[in-house]
């Protein structure tokens, strides 16, 4: 009888045991990973990485949530305003991408999202803040007259201002552009504030008050030939456009904006990323300097929330009575 309880007892402790290995493999796979450990175990860009759906957009309507193979981010929750110590966080991280059109911008930016692995990222586009076209204005578009690579088409006043309020953690309306009638929509997009803010446009370097928000600063260099390709598969396929029109435009004001206003803000570019989101290698360099940026201003969320509730934690192994 004696020997029998105490391969009951060997069994429960090892049953036990058993559980205690699979709560903790549970805990290791599950979102709460704090970002100390995702940055310790974080492997580096490579082609095979599967691309995240894009949430961010500023001209479609998506769900509010990110999904990567690992966890689910939900982007219309509570945004990290306060850390655990009940003190608001320090400014956001804020990423400036500049290239020409159709030069792979957003590639590059949803790539360090999706490498960045952060709890809070948010994705502002320059294209949100064409300005609202006149009446003649409308019909010169119509016609592709009108130059929408020109700095005189975006409103920065509006951009700087809404910039400025993400970079102190602030929510914001981001107006959302039609590009097949050259209009902006009735309905406006609420973003909220991030830890890093990526914000991409092909004259994101064009405006002084711009380039004082700008964390990094980092140059997407594309092939003309290539730009162009992608330019006339883009208007084509999803804005409407036929090819006469858009080689016409692309000749007339793309081609020259590009010369005189793009071009040039290379010079003040921190990285230039030849090859858009094929450099692997360049993108890997940007993550790793954001995540030492990151760790500098103490956004440690997931690590310092994780620290908070463990004297309440439930004990390790519970001693169950005995049947009577």
């Amino acid at each position: 009888m004696a020997m029998t309880t105490s391969q009951n007892d060997v069994q429960v402790q090892q049953k036990e045991e058993g559980e205690e290995d699979e709560q903790s493999m549970s805990r290791s796979d599950s979102g709460e990973d704090s970002l100390d450990g995702l940055l310790r175990n974080r492997c580096p860009l490579t082609p095979s990485i599967s691309p995240r759906k894009r949430t961010t957009s500023q001209s479609k309507t998506e769900p509010p949530l990110l999904r990567t193979n690992k966890r689910t981010i939900y982007t219309a929750g509570r945004p990290p305003w306060y850390n655990v110590t009940g003190t608001t966080f320090k400014e956001a991280f804020v990423i400036g991408l500049c290239g020409g059109s159709a030069s792979g911008k957003t590639t590059v930016a949803n790539k360090i999202i999706e490498a960045l692995d952060v709890p809070w990222v948010v994705l502002l586009s320059m294209d949100s803040f064409y300005k609202v076209l006149s009446k003649d204005a409308q019909e010169l578009a119509a016609k592709n007259e009108y130059n929408f690579d020109h700095p005189d088409a975006f409103d920065f006043e509006l951009l700087v201002t809404v910039l400025r309020k993400l970079k102190k953690g602030k929510s914001i309306k981001v107006p959302v552009y039609d590009f097949t009638t050259h209009s902006r929509r009735k309905e406006w997009k609420t973003v909220y504030g991030a830890n890093v803010v990526i914000f991409e446009g092909i004259l994101a370097f064009a405006n002084k008050e711009l380039l004082k928000l700008l964390d990094m600063k980092v140059f997407v260099d594309t092939d003309s030939d290539i730009r162009l390709v992608r330019r006339l598969k883009r208007d084509i396929t999803d804005r409407g456009r036929d090819i006469s029109g858009v080689i016409k435009q692309y000749n007339k004001f793309v081609k020259p904006a590009f010369e005189q206003y793009i071009e040039p803000t290379v010079q003040v570019a921190d990285i230039v990323v030849p090859r858009g989101g094929e450099n692997f290698v360049a993108l890997d360099l940007i993550v790793q300097h954001v995540h030492s940026q990151l760790e500098k201003r103490e956004i440690t969320v997931r690590g310092n929330s994780a620290g908070i509730y463990q004297p309440w934690l439930l004990p390790i192994r519970v001693n169950l009575c005995p049947k009577p």
